[in-house]
């Protein structure tokens, strides 16, 4: 390994960080920094009330802002847990090109109830300037906990 590829995998390290912890506080100008202008949030293999999909920084200002938004009207909140924190684990990262890389991370959501639900991100990285941004997220949700407090967030986060 060579030290510019430890520096290019710390970046995308630095990346993965500031995408968990911007999105469990819900804050919307450092979320969207992480991502290319034309990113790809999506999930994949999951139930159909947990399907999402949003292409570019705009859509997904828009989905997170709803997140917010639900809270703070008369509509049930988004999700009935008082903090989330998602704690990431194993990650493996492959450059594919200079300017290209692929990366599977484990996650799991921890919330009122201790661990609530989890699974996997499948990401695809490019390098923009100085940094490794998110050009494509699916997000896989392997399992829930049966009284997870996140059963209809995706559901209420959806536009109406």
């Amino acid at each position: 390994m060579t030290l510019e590829e430890m520096l290019d995998r710390e970046c995308i390290r630095r990346t993965l960080a500031r995408y968990t912890t911007a999105g469990d506080r819900l804050r919307l100008e450092p979320f969207l920094s992480v991502f290319t202008e034309d990113a790809v949030l999506e999930s994949e293999g999951v139930p159909e009330a947990d399907a999402f999909r949003y292409q570019g920084r705009a859509q997904i200002a828009g989905w997170i802002t709803r997140w917010t938004e639900r809270a703070d009207d008369a509509q049930a909140p988004t999700h009935a847990a008082s903090f989330v924190r998602h704690h990431l684990s194993t990650s493996d990262v492959e450059f594919t090109a200079p300017d290209t890389a692929r990366g599977r991370t484990y996650w799991t959501a921890y919330t009122d109830i201790g661990p609530d639900h989890g699974g996997y991100y499948l990401d695809i990285f490019r390098r923009c300037g100085d940094e490794w941004l998110i050009a494509h997220r699916r997000v896989r949700l392997d399992w829930r906990a049966q009284n997870s407090l996140f059963r209809t967030a995706i559901s209420r986060s959806r536009e109406v």
